[in-house]
């Protein structure tokens, strides 16, 4: 459990670093004015800098998720004491392949000897919890379980007419919203780790654990990938696959002017525009997504003001600010190149939705890679914008 003297050592720390960036990049930045180019060592010390403040960043969020994941020795207590049975049911599963008692069955949502087993509630809540904390966008987006094979949400992406009339005007006929329909389908996502029946059956070995962090790791860098870039077919759909333009179903792109790479001067100047596209009635709630080298150029950048537009979060659990905004690293977002959508900025919970289909289901192969068992694993997700209109995306290109 981390200790809130852990955490104002990093904080003070993280404060130290944030101010030499800074001093060393303002150094960089008015050489680079008065000369035209700044001193290659004096890059390379502010890349430096820049590195180790990314690496304070991500310690304090990380903190807090473990925190946050730690709970209480008494309710830990009950909740131990409370699922023994069912952990040693479907351990006794997971390493001798017996067929799980009432006790797991009645905790489980289906089970069939021929097609496996549901994970158990616990089981399942750990690869749930940590698939959120490595997915940027189950933490920003909505995220919705459904019992069936898809989610359905009715969109009216048009405002009714109106008109001004005087008492004994002629009343003409005005438009009407056109009420439509997104589906949003589960896509199956499997993983299939194996391991010795040796291993297995030593009773040091923790393979409930162990299954969980090797199916969540997987599950989280498929999902990852497929929420930023998936193209609908199989699996989720990403933000980046819609086309360009502010009609329903398109998502707007605001371009940087350069091909490739920031504006040379005012880089952000860039930013600041692709914020100023969302509607006043959206930025409630609204981020910044960009991958990790992204957000080692951003950090340097000022506004017009003279200050810095990014700032660190002193705090344990808060992301850090860009313009004001929070802001995430998404390593799924493409690096800069012509034509690159590689910032993306919107409220998400009210732009895009993933829907879980509930459930883990886990069948044990103790025969087909002997003298190993492999575990084969599926669950179902499925993703989709819902609303276009509250995402926008900056594309590096003239």
């Amino acid at each position: 459990m981390t200790h809130p003297y852990e955490t104002k050592a990093l904080s003070t720390e993280l404060g130290e670093s944030y101010a030499a960036f800074c001093e060393a990049n303002d150094e960089r930045l008015m050489e680079a004015a008065e000369k035209g180019h700044s001193d290659p060592l004096l890059d390379e010390k502010v890349q430096r800098l820049n590195s180790s403040l990314e690496q304070l960043q991500e310690k304090m969020e990380t903190l807090q998720v473990a925190y946050q994941r730690t709970p209480s020795s008494l309710a830990a207590a009950k909740k131990s004491t409370r699922l023994e049975p069912i952990r040693k049911a479907f351990s006794d599963y997971l390493r001798k392949g017996m067929e799980p008692t009432l006790a797991l069955k009645a905790h489980s949502v289906s089970s069939d000897p021929e097609g496996g087993y549901m994970v158990s509630a616990e089981l399942s809540s750990s690869i749930s919890q940590v698939l959120r904390d490595s997915s940027p966008l189950r933490q920003l987006a909505t995220v919705i379980e459904v019992a069936s094979d898809a989610f359905e949400i009715l969109t009216d992406p048009n405002d009714v007419g109106t008109a001004w009339v005087a008492e004994t005007g002629a009343r003409t006929e005005t438009t009407t919203a056109d009420v439509g329909k997104i589906r949003i389908p589960v896509h199956e996502l499997y993983a299939e780790p194996r391991i010795t029946q040796k291993l297995l059956d030593d009773a040091r070995f923790d393979v409930e654990q162990w299954l969980a962090s090797k199916i969540a790791d997987r599950f989280a860098r498929a999902e990852n990938t497929a929420f930023i870039s998936g193209n609908g077919v199989a699996q989720p759909r990403g933000i980046l696959t819609y086309s360009g333009g502010t009609s329903f179903g398109q998502i707007e792109r605001r371009k940087t002017g350069v091909n490739g790479d920031w504006p040379a001067s005012n880089p952000a100047d860039a930013l600041v525009d692709l914020s100023q596209l969302l509607k006043t009635s959206y930025t409630q709630g609204a981020a910044f997504l960009l991958n990790r080298a992204l957000m080692a150029d951003v950090r340097k950048f000022k506004g017009s003001d003279g200050q810095y537009i990014w700032q660190p979060s002193y705090n344990a659990g808060q992301p850090a600010q860009l313009l004001g905004y929070p802001v995430y690293v998404a390593e799924d977002m493409p690096n800069k190149a012509t034509g690159s959508l590689s910032v993306a900025f919107g409220n998400f919970r009210l732009g895009y939705a993933i829907v879980d289909r509930i459930g883990t289901r886990i069948l044990r192969d103790p025969f087909t890679a002997k003298p190993y068992v492999k575990f084969y694993t599926t669950k179902r997700v499925g993703g989709d914008v819902i609303n276009s209109d509250a995402i926008k995306l900056m594309e590096f290109a003239a």
